[in-house]
């Protein structure tokens, strides 16, 4: 017959193993209180009836018989023991029916078996004794009876069985109930996994509140699950809008075309639509060009070449490219990082970086207007800020502004695909960076690195 399925579980075995632990503690606990008494005890006997050996010894022969029977009066309990005896053999005086065969007369104690004689009868008795020839070759045997260290063992025996054994079924019940709930958690998590295998992404692991292990591990893997949801989704967007944005110029190349092909009477306008279709088909490998781009950023693939970036320099550098087109729309640009700060990260993504907001702060500022880069270190965090006098972003499009292919109303008529600020989310998101869209006038942008 197989064995129930709890029995299997790690948490029902720990806790047979602990029980197991916890009774074999408490039966060595028992042996040595049980060892520590019995020692006490014995050794407590073997110096009584060493005295009283010593003592009666000592006295006149005509003494002897009298200290022994005095010895014997008055033990209610029947534990002393004592025996005179001839050097034929014969007894003189004491409880002791014979003379012991099996007793050393060396002094030293003894655990004998001897038949005692009083007003009972006779019975046999394990005693502890102890033996001495006398100076008439006489013995002389004085013990004590032991049963009471038999009785310790009774008491210790019947103290574990009483303790030991319910205790032991109430940690075997508590690991039963502990694997049932544990199976019945797992179970549950085992049934929401499937589900979620099968497709509904919407499903999540229970959480009880409870703040165990279970729930720290669910709260985990039910944000693993929303991150997933989400690229999936922005995936399934994304596939959505790159046939729009796709579609579009090449139905436009097509439609040229062909009212080319119709209509064209000489070379200079077959070339004229030849190069609007070329534009439209430039267009099309832009974008997807750029979600390449983008993917590959995402997917970490630049890690590899990650090391120490001055950013300063890097700043300049992109100044430097964008100071003739910023003269060219009438528009200031002024830098200012002059500290060396380094970050861990790759030169040539974190220029395309700011190039990007820089590109866009020039594109959107006005003739007469200035673009600020600045190099800003924070007790905590290094910052990269680009503020421009243009016509800033809505506070209701902050949110939406990174995601792939989104435009603005103030951007509709500029060229682009609407992925720049994706890919620069792309780019700050690979480094740990952090991107924050701050309130008008104007715009400012701020790319926010923790100091390492």
């Amino acid at each position: 017959m197989p064995l129930p399925e709890f029995t299997r579980s790690t948490t029902f075995q720990w806790a047979i193993a602990i029980a197991g632990a916890f009774a074999t503690g408490t039966l060595v606990l028992f042996g040595f209180v049980y060892w520590e008494t019995a020692t006490y005890m014995t050794a407590r006997i073997d110096s009584v009836i060493g005295s009283e050996l010593t003592v009666i010894a000592a006295e006149p022969p005509e003494l002897r018989m009298h200290l022994v029977d005095t010895r014997l009066e008055g033990d209610p309990r029947r534990i002393k023991v004592a025996g005179l005896f001839a050097a034929d053999g014969r007894r003189i005086a004491g409880n002791v029916e014979r003379r012991p065969s099996d007793l050393t007369p060396d002094g030293k104690p003894h655990d004998i078996e001897i038949v005692r004689l009083d007003v009972r009868g006779s019975e046999p008795q394990m005693i502890r004794a102890v033996a001495l020839n006398l100076p008439d070759n006489g013995l002389l045997v004085i013990g004590r009876n032991i049963d009471e260290l038999g009785d310790i063992a009774d008491i210790v025996e019947r103290a574990l069985t009483l303790g030991i054994l319910p205790a032991l079924a109430i940690a075997i019940a508590a690991g039963v109930l502990l694997s049932l709930r544990a199976q019945r958690r797992l179970e549950a998590v085992v049934q929401t996994v499937r589900r979620i295998v099968a497709g509904d992404l919407r499903e999540r692991l229970p959480v009880r509140g409870a703040g165990d292990p279970f729930d720290q591990l669910a709260l985990i893997v039910n944000g693993m699950l929303d991150e997933i949801e989400g690229l999936i989704q922005e995936i399934s967007g994304v596939g959505d809008d790159i046939a729009h944005e796709v579609r579009t110029p090449l139905t436009r190349v097509r439609a040229s075309l062909e009212r080319g092909r119709e209509n064209a009477a000489t070379l200079e306008e077959l070339r004229a639509i030849a190069d609007r279709a070329i534009g439209g088909l430039d267009k099309s490998l832009a974008i997807v060009t750029a979600l390449l781009r983008i993917a590959e950023i995402e997917h970490g693939r630049r890690l590899a070449g990650f090391g120490e970036v001055e950013l300063a320099g890097v700043m300049h550098e992109v100044a430097e490219l964008y100071d003739p087109v910023a003269e060219d729309r009438h528009v200031q640009l002024d830098v200012e990082a002059t500290d060396i700060v380094n970050v861990r990260g790759d030169h040539d993504l974190l220029f395309e970086a700011i190039a990007n907001l820089v590109d866009n702060a020039i594109k959107f500022t006005p003739a007469n207007g200035r673009v600020e880069l600045k190099l800003l270190k924070h007790a905590d965090d290094i910052v990269i800020r680009i503020s421009d006098t243009g016509s800033g972003i809505n506070e209701t499009e902050r949110d939406f502004v990174t995601r792939r292919f989104y435009r603005s109303d103030k951007s509709r008529c500029t060229q682009g695909v609407g992925l720049g600020l994706s890919l620069v989310a792309a780019i700050i998101k690979l480094h740990g960076f952090r991107l924050a869209i701050g309130a008008g006038p104007g715009c400012t942008i701020e790319i926010i690195a923790p100091r390492a």
